[in-house]
């Protein structure tokens, strides 16, 4: 299943976040690029200090031991402008 989740991901080009057993880390916002045979292709930037670095990496299936994705967001700087019930016109709103 996890094989199958991962093709999805890499034909749907989102952003996953993949947990490394092996390792004991987390690869933050990859793309997955190439799945052949066992081992999964992912693409991402990593942040150190003043500099930004992309890194390629190659891990083997067996080794992830979860995948996330974001199904998506709000922007907290414009939480007044987020729509509620109360803008909804009368005639719209369901009765309770």
């Amino acid at each position: 299943m996890l094989h199958r989740k991962l093709y999805q991901f890499c034909a749907e080009k989102r952003p996953v976040w993949v947990f490394l057993r092996d390792q004991q880390r987390w690869i933050e916002e990859a793309l997955i690029t190439e799945i052949e045979g066992d081992l999964v292709t992912l693409r991402y930037d990593a942040e150190d200090d003043d500099e930004t670095h992309s890194w390629e990496e190659s891990v083997r299936l067996d080794s992830i031991g979860a995948v996330s994705t974001r199904l998506a967001y709000v922007s907290r700087s414009g939480m007044d402008d987020i729509p509620t019930s109360e803008d909804c016109p009368e005639a719209e709103r369901l009765s309770s």
